[in-house]
C-alpha cells in the first residue's frame, strides 16, 4: 500500500461492543474482531476504524476515557490489541483508533485528584461561577463538585472537559500519541476535534486549535505512513478546510454529504462545494455515509425528510423499508465512486436498518436520558451485528447481546448474504472491488445529464450515473460494470446508480 494509502482508502468503522463478542459475554471485543478479521478482508476494506477501546465506565459509550494507554477490560488486554494491530497488517489492513482530546472521564486518575486537591484542577476547566452554555447532550453544560466549584463539561457530566491552556494537558496527549503510534497503530482519529481551545466566551474552532494539530503532525511525522484524521462539524467550509492545511491534519470526516437529503441539487451542491473546499490545500475529501451516531441510511433514505441532523432525531417518524433499501444501494455506488476516502460504518453493508422500538429502559445513550426521551439518542444505530442463524444473537456470541437484536434480521445475517448474489452484501464486495482496481483517489468531471440525474467521468475513465427521479434515466454508451439495481431494457431504474466503462 502506497505512502499515500489514506487518499483513496475504504475504511470500515468498528464499533467494538457491537461487532462481534468472542467471549460470549454478550458484549463485542477484540477476540471477536480478531476472529473477524477474514470477513473484512474478504469485503475489501483497506483500514479498520475503531471506537474508542480504553478503560471506561461507559457513561457515553467509550467516549468517557479513564485510561488512554490502556484497553477496557471488556474489550480484552493491551497485548490482545497489540496482537489485533499485527494480524490486521499482515492482511493488508491499517488499524486507525478514536484519540479523544476534549473530555475525559470522571473516573480518571486526574479528575479525581482535581476533586481531592484544587490545587490540581488547571487540568480542568473549573470555575466558581458557570456561565450559560448547555450541553450538546442537552442540559447545563455545567456540573457543581461539593466544595462549591463547578466544572465544564460540554457532553455527559461523566466527561469533564480538559483546559488546554495548560502545557500538561499538551504534553500528555503528544505522549499518547507516541505510545499507540510506537504499537503499530496507522493513524487516529480524533474525536471533537474543534472544540479544544475555548474562551470564557466561546468554545467551537478558535484560532489557537490549528496549534495543536500543527504540534500533532509534527509528532506524526516522526513515523513512517501515519495518519490524523479529524472530526470536525462546522457549517463554514473555508474554515473546515483550514483544519486540512499542509502541516495539520490529512484528512477529515464529510459531514455536509452524510447529512444530505436523496435530492440531486443538494447532492450536486454538496459535492461540488467539498472538491472545492479540499482542492486548495490539496486534501483528499471523504465520503461517508452513516456511522456510531447518526440514523442508518435504509431508514433514512425511506423517510419523506431524507436528511440528518441530530436534533431532528425523533420517535415513529415512517418509513418506506424498500424504497429506503434501493436508495440506500445506490448511495453506496455513489459514494464509492466518488474521488478521495471512502468510510463504511458495520452494517452498513448488510443493508442493516435502524433499531427504532428498543424498550426505553435498555437505552444507554446519555442523549436519551438527558433530552428527558425526546430524542431516541443513538442506540439504534448500535445494535450487534448478526453473523449467523435463524435467531438472536445471529452469531454474535453469547446469549444476550447489551442490545436485542430484530428477530428479522434473520434475513440480513452476513451468512445469509453471503449466498445471495443480489443482497446488499454482494454488492459491497463487488463495488469495493471494483473501486481499489478503478476508482479511489482522484478527479471527477460532470457530464451532461437528465433532469434528477447524476452523472460524472472519474479520471480513470469510469462513468456513474445516479438516476434520482421517478421514472427511468437513458444511459451513456459503454459496458455497465456494476449497478444498485436490474436495469429496465438498458434504461437506469428510479433511485439506483450504474457504474459503466467506455
Amino acid at each position: 500500500m502506497s505512502h499515500t494509502w489514506w487518499r483513496g482508502a475504504a475504511i470500515y468503522q468498528v464499533y467494538l461492543r457491537s461487532f462481534a463478542d468472542g467471549n460470549g459475554d454478550g458484549v463485542g471485543d477484540l477476540a471477536g474482531l480478531r476472529s473477524r478479521l477474514p470477513y473484512l478482508k474478504d469485503l475489501g476494506v483497506d483500514a479498520i476504524w475503531l471506537n474508542p477501546w480504553y478503560p471506561s465506565p461507559m457513561a457515553d459509550g467509550g467516549y468517557d476515557v479513564a485510561d488512554y494507554r490502556d484497553i477496557e477490560p471488556v474489550f480484552g488486554t493491551l497485548g490482545e490489541a497489540e496482537r489485533f494491530i499485527a494480524e490486521a497488517h499482515e492482511l493488508d489492513i491499517k488499524v486507525i483508533i478514536d484519540v479523544v482530546p476534549n473530555h475525559s472521564s470522571t473516573a480518571s486518575d486526574w479528575f479525581k485528584e482535581a476533586l481531592a486537591n484544587p490545587a490540581a484542577r488547571d487540568r480542568f476547566w473549573f470555575r466558581d461561577e458557570p456561565n450559560d452554555w448547555q450541553s450538546i447532550f442537552g442540559g447545563p453544560a455545567w456540573t457543581q463538585v461539593p466544595d462549591g466549584q463547578w466544572y465544564l463539561h460540554l457532553f455527559a457530566p461523566e466527561q469533564p472537559d480538559f483546559n488546554w491552556d495548560n502545557p500538561e494537558v499538551h504534553r500528555e496527549f503528544e505522549d499518547v500519541l507516541r505510545f499507540w503510534l510506537d504499537r503499530g497503530v496507522d493513524g487516529v482519529r480524533i474525536d471533537s476535534a474543534a472544540l479544544l481551545i475555548k474562551s470564557d466566551t466561546a468554545y467551537e474552532d478558535l484560532d489557537p486549535v490549528h496549534d495543536v494539530y500543527r504540534r500533532w503532525r509534527q509528532v506524526a511525522e516522526e513515523y513512517d505512513d501515519r495518519v490524523l484524521i479529524g472530526e470536525v462539524w462546522l457549517p463554514d467550509q473555508e474554515r473546515f478546510a483550514r483544519y486540512l492545511r499542509p502541516d495539520e491534519l490529512h484528512t477529515a470526516f464529510n459531514f455536509d454529504f452524510l447529512s444530505c437529503p436523496w435530492d440531486p441539487d443538494e447532492l450536486r451542491r454538496v459535492i461540488d462545494l467539498t472538491l472545492t473546499t479540499h482542492a486548495p490545500v490539496g486534501a483528499p475529501p471523504t465520503w461517508v455515509l452513516s456511522n456510531h451516531d447518526v440514523t442508518r441510511p435504509v431508514t433514512r433514505y425511506g423517510r419523506s425528510d431524507t436528511s440528518f441532523a441530530h436534533g431532528g432525531a425523533l420517535h415513529g417518524v415512517p418509513s418506506d423499508p424498500e424504497l429506503g433499501y434501493r436508495r440506500a444501494r445506490a448511495a453506496a455506488l455513489l459514494a464509492m465512486a466518488l474521488p478521495g476516502g471512502l468510510y463504511v460504518y458495520q452494517g452498513e453493508e448488510l443493508g442493516l436498518p435502524e433499531v427504532e422500538d428498543l424498550p426505553d429502559e435498555l437505552r444507554q445513550d446519555p442523549m436519551y436520558a438527558r433530552s428527558g426521551g425526546t430524542n431516541p439518542g443513538r442506540d439504534g444505530c448500535r445494535v450487534p451485528l448478526p453473523w449467523s442463524g435463524d435467531e438472536p444473537p445471529f452469531g454474535f456470541g453469547g446469549s444476550r447481546p447489551w442490545l436485542p437484536q430484530p428477530e428479522s434480521w434473520r434475513k440480513l445475517t452476513a451468512e445469509a448474504q453471503l449466498a445471495d448474489l443480489d443482497s446488499m452484501l454482494a454488492l459491497y464486495r463487488t463495488g469495493l472491488r471494483l473501486r481499489r482496481e478503478h476508482l479511489g483517489d482522484g478527479t471527477l468531471r460532470w457530464l451532461p445529464s437528465g433532469d434528477r440525474v447524476l452523472a460524472f467521468t472519474r479520471d480513470t475513465g469510469v462513468t456513474c450515473v445516479t438516476n434520482l427521479g421517478p421514472g427511468p434515466a437513458p444511459l451513456p454508451d459503454g459496458t455497465v460494470l456494476l449497478a444498485s439495481g436490474r436495469l429496465e431494457d438498458g434504461a437506469l431504474p428510479p433511485d439506483t446508480t450504474a457504474w459503466l466503462l467506455p
